[in-house]
């Protein structure tokens, strides 16, 4: 499993007719998207934005990737996180 986490502004809503199904869309879940896709089995994959609102957190320890190319997104740095001991 890869988990991708990015912070930023979405757009929820209700899509359907007859099932109703909860959803969020915009940049922010396409970010996420990317933060997944270009992290690695067993790892938590973050971007910059949620970096800077966890990086003070006693509970984490933090892993900086450098800027790492994200189709469609360019180069966004990113961070591995991992729980202290």
């Amino acid at each position: 499993m890869r988990v991708g986490i990015h912070t930023g502004p979405v757009v929820a809503g209700i899509v359907g007719v007859k099932k109703f199904q909860y959803d969020i869309w915009g940049d922010t879940v396409n970010t996420a998207s990317r933060m997944e896709s270009s992290g690695k089995v067993g790892k938590v994959n973050i971007s910059q934005a949620t970096y800077d609102l966890v990086k003070n957190e006693p509970a984490f320890v933090f892993e900086n990737r450098g800027k790492i190319i994200a189709k469609g997104k360019g180069e966004l740095e990113m961070y591995f996180v991992n729980q202290t001991t």
